[in-house]
């Protein structure tokens, strides 16, 4: 079994006010998202309250990733979408 992996795993869980307008505000960040090595998103919601949202996104470079999810564009889009409270961001393998 190989235990090296090419790619991480990145989660975000965050709630927000309405889906289908963070759904488009996330799809419309998908290039920004690219430049940033993170690829492959895949969106769940929660069936008790479909506004509980979480993404898993592979990501090829981790320092670049943070540096990214640190940054003024993600954090404006993200209250430009919708995002409300409290978000949980992890990485793994």
């Amino acid at each position: 079994m190989n235990t090296q992996h090419q790619t991480q795993n990145l989660t975000i869980h965050h709630k927000v006010k309405d889906y289908a307008s963070w759904r488009k505000g996330y799809d419309e960040h998908e290039k920004s998202r690219n430049s940033a090595g993170i690829t492959n998103g895949r969106v769940f919601r929660s069936a008790e309250d479909p506004n509980d949202v979480l993404i898993l996104q592979d990501v090829a470079d981790v320092a670049k990733a943070r540096a990214w999810l640190g940054g003024a564009d993600l954090k404006s889009a993200m209250e430009k979408a919708g995002v409300v409270g409290p978000h949980v961001v992890r990485f793994g393998t």
